[in-house]
């Protein structure tokens, strides 16, 4: 499912009285919201369906796949998410 088609979605669910482009800005208005929960607070947790979270990634040693020459990686910041329980059950 692309976002396309998740926003046909939104919009079958919401009903009849909704237009394709209100079900794509209450899409895009969600997602803009987790983004500044999680770059604000750290965390946003939507319960039944699952935690999105900041993670620090260490610096480490990778390989070049192509050169198999060892690279250093930089210390860095990741999205993660964690789906729950009752998100996993359907």
């Amino acid at each position: 499912m692309n976002k396309a088609d998740l926003i046909a979605k939104v919009q079958e669910i919401l009903g009849a009285d909704a237009t394709k482009a209100c079900a794509e800005r209450a899409l895009n208005a969600v997602i803009e919201a987790i983004q500044f929960g999680v770059k604000k607070q750290k965390k946003v947790q939507l319960i039944g369906f699952g935690t999105f979270s900041v993670v620090d990634r260490k610096a480490r040693t990778g390989i070049n796949p192509k050169t198999k020459e060892k690279i250093k990686i930089k210390a860095s910041k990741a999205i993660k998410f964690k789906a729950s329980s009752a998100f996993k059950a359907k």
